[in-house]
Formats: C-alpha cells, structure tokens, sequence
C-alpha cells in the first residue's frame, strides 16, 4: 500500500524535524516546507492527503494560506498549528476550514493521531467546506491546555446553534464563554440575554423567563416581556440551571420541545426562535438521580457539553490575567496599571484561589487601590493572601504527576517506545530555560544541566535546535 503523504510548512527549522521524525516513524511520506509559497507552487502540481501548517510565518500567515488551499482544494484537509494560541487564532482557524487546531507545544501522539484523522477525512468525505474570513475579538485570556480546549470547543460551534452546556466552579468565567459562543455564532447580530436562576426569587423565575400579562399576580400592574422574547433570534444564557424550580423546568422543557410557551396568566402561545446555553456548577447527574432535575430536561441541555478549568488548574495564565486585570482596573480608575514583582508573581501562582478568576480580578482591583508603589510586592497582598497556603510542591509535583498521566494514557492507548517522544521533548525543554537563564551562554547552561559544554553541543545538534531557535 502506497505511503500516505503529509506535507508541513513551518519557518521553524527545529519544529520540522520534530513532525518530520514523528510522522516518518508512523509511515508517512513527509515533504517540508520553510516558504509558504514553495508549498503553494508545488500544490499547483501534484496534492498531498492533507497539509501541516502553521499560522505565524513570514509573507503570509497560515490562515492566509489555509484560504489560498482551500480556493483550489477545498476538500484537502488542512492542521493549523501555533504557538500563540488564544481564542481569536482557534475560531479563526476553525471558521476558516481547518480540519484541527494544534497548540503548540503538542504531544507528538497526538499530532500522528489528528493527521491520521485528517487522511481518512479526505478519503471517506470530501467535503467542500467555503472559507470565510471574519473579524473577531480576543474575550478569553488562556495559554494553560485546559483552556485550549475550550478554545477548540469554541471554534468547532463557530457555525452552529445547538444548544450548550456549559460547567464550571463559580467565578471561572462561565458567562464569559457563553458570550463568546454567542459572538462567534449565526446569531452574533442578535441579543444575547443572560439570566442567573440563583438570583432570582422562585416564585419570579417564571415571570422573568416568560413574561406575564397585566394582573397575572399581585403587582402585575402591566404586562411585561420575560427573557425569551428579549432573546428571539439570539441567545439565552440560563446560568446555574441547576437551582431552576420544578415548574420552570417543565415549562422550559416546552420551549425546547416546540419552540412555544404562555406567558404568565396569558392564553395566547407566543413562537420565538432561541438558542440555549446553559451553565452550572452542580453535578446535573447527580440531581437527576436525587429527582432534583428532570431527566429529560437534563437531556434537552446536554447536547454538547464544555469544561472550565479552575483557575488552580491553568495557573500558567495567573501572570497574564493579572496583567490584563490590572489595565482595566487602572483605565476603570484612572490611574497607572500595576506590575508584581517576580516574587509576588510567584506567590500568587502558588495560591489556591477558590474564588477562581472572578477571585483574582477582585483582587486586581484592590490592589490598584491600595498597594502604594506602581510594583505590586508580596507585603502589599491583603493579609488574606498573605496568610493564605501556598502550594509550594505545585510545580515541582504538578509537572511529574502529568507526566505520569499522560504515560499511563499512552500505554492504555496502546502505544509503545514512548520514551522516543518523551525524552526528546523533556531535555528541549531543559535545554532551552537553562539557556534563557544564561542569556544564552552555553558554557554556562551546560553547568547549570550537569553536563559539559560538547555534550550540550552534541545534545543541540541531535534536536535540531540551532542558535536561532534559543
């Protein structure tokens, strides 16, 4: 059987050898490319089973690219890859007609997986899909995996209008991401129209979704439009679904059902078209089990379901978010936006954060009140922090326990020589921070990995890794 053909460009040199090895080792027939215009040229002549690319490059980016391909090959399916992944580049990608959206860096299994997946794509559908180039704007701040994922999830019901449901600790931005599924929707023109069932008082739940007529109850002095009819043609975010009475559930579940409802004491159906996103932080499962839920309803919601991390698990982003947090808080003040000092940028990742982002925001904003220098040290935390327990054995525990992780998911997957792709990837790593804290002195990295300076040479060569790459 004929090898299949997978071509990458990337400006990247080091980036290339490592897919290359990765996808010759799973039996595919690897063509690179550093100029996107040289693969451009060559797909004028023959056509691989699908591309590699990725989005920064000089000249042209890969979604520029990803459009150019899919004017003359719609159905070749394309991968995009960055290193600077955030919302704006995953929807992009996504609604741009790329098969996948890799983050780098990427787990090698992962990447001999999705290119797999992108082959019998081409060969089982062939699906034209029509690019489209659209403007949109970054809502999320999140580099952590975790968060990728949401991104992805996001980008993949960039077309769509099924209903979502979305779970989440309180304050890890649930609202957030509905809104960001509503911008990056069919219905982006249209409202989008929040409601937090915990909120508000039961007996009102059912006025404030429905609507009700004038003298429907006491106090009903006119008639009045509830949230569904606000939201016709757009979105509706119920937030903490969970704690939605037994009644509204029913009434709800109608809605879902045909698409009607009556308001409170009317007897005229009203017809509207919107979409659900719904979100708690409950266990839906277990409420179901205790007749808490109806199971029905339960089932209506969870067509498509996304995660939130908790701030703790992507604390990778508390820099960035605090930095994003501090310039609002200074524009919202009026005054200069506050910086940590490595110190209490350290501390501050260490920190559990129950409160999650909501938490860290809040905290952002008493800081630009009451820390007196423009650099925030860990002395100027409100003693609540200050007070609070670090979790010193989190980056030196967190890193080894997925590394555990993950090869026990390699090996429950089946996969074998895992230290092929592992080892490679964790001296990289070694390698490049010991080179940034020597500003990149060899010498001086090779004593700080244990090695001598021709190892690190020889180490250098071995992963393709080259003075430009540091």
């Amino acid at each position: 059987m004929e090898k299949r053909k997978v071509w990458i460009v990337d400006d990247d040199r080091s980036i290339r050898w490592v897919m290359e090895k990765a996808l010759s080792r799973a039996d595919m027939t690897v063509t690179s490319f550093e100029d996107p215009y040289d693969l451009l040229a060559k797909l004028d002549k023959t056509k691989p089973d699908t591309i590699i690319s990725d989005i920064r490059m000089p000249g042209i980016d890969g979604l520029q690219l990803l459009q150019k391909i899919h004017i003359s090959n719609p159905s070749l399916p394309v991968i995009i890859t960055t290193a600077h992944s955030d919302l704006d580049s995953a929807v992009a990608a996504y609604q741009g007609g790329a098969f996948e959206y890799l983050p780098k860096p990427f787990d090698l299994e992962e990447l001999i997986a999705v290119t797999q997946r992108a082959i019998n794509f081409a060969g089982e559908q062939g699906q034209e899909k029509e690019p489209r180039e659209e403007e949109v704007s970054g809502e999320i701040i999140g580099e952590a995996p975790a968060m990728q994922e949401v991104f992805r999830a996001i980008g993949r019901l960039s077309h769509s209008n099924i209903t979502v449901l979305i779970n989440g600790e309180s304050g890890t931005g649930k609202e957030l991401v509905a809104k960001a599924l509503h911008d990056h929707s069919p219905r982006r023109n249209n409202r989008f129209v929040a409601l937090n069932m915990a909120a508000i008082p039961h007996d009102l739940i059912e006025s404030e979704l429905f609507g009700h007529e004038k003298g429907a109850f006491t106090g009903a002095t006119q008639r009045r439009e509830g949230r569904f009819q606000q939201a016709d043609g757009g979105t509706l975010f119920l937030d903490e679904i969970g704690d939605m009475p037994p009644e509204a559930q029913t009434r709800l579940l109608r809605v879902l059902a045909n698409g009607e409802f009556y308001l409170v004491g009317g007897h005229t159906p009203v017809k509207v078209d919107v979409r659900i996103i719904a979100a708690t932080h409950q266990n839906l499962e277990e409420l179901v089990e205790e007749n808490r839920f109806r199971e029905d309803l339960f089932h209506r919601l969870n067509v498509i379901r996304i995660h939130l991390p908790t701030l703790s698990d992507r604390r990778e982003d508390i820099p960035k978010l605090m930095q994003h947090f501090f310039q609002l808080a200074a524009k919202e003040l009026e005054t200069e936006p506050k910086t940590l000092s490595p110190e209490a940028e350290h501390y501050l990742s260490m920190l559990p954060w129950p409160g999650n982002v909501r938490q860290l925001e809040n905290i952002c904003r008493w800081l630009t009140v009451m820390a007196s220098g423009r650099e925030v040290h860990i002395e100027d935390l409100p003693p609540e922090l200050r007070d609070s327990p670090v979790e010193k054995n989190n980056v030196a525990g967190s890193w080894e326990q997925q590394l555990r992780s993950w090869a026990d998911n390699e090996l429950s997957a089946g996969h074998h020589d895992i230290l092929a792709s592992a080892v490679p990837t964790f001296e990289r790593a070694l390698i490049e921070t010991a080179l940034n804290h020597t500003h990149g002195r060899k010498r001086d990295a090779a004593e700080l990995l244990g090695w001598g300076r021709n190892t690190l040479t020889r180490k250098l060569k071995e992963l393709g890794m080259s003075d430009d790459d540091l």
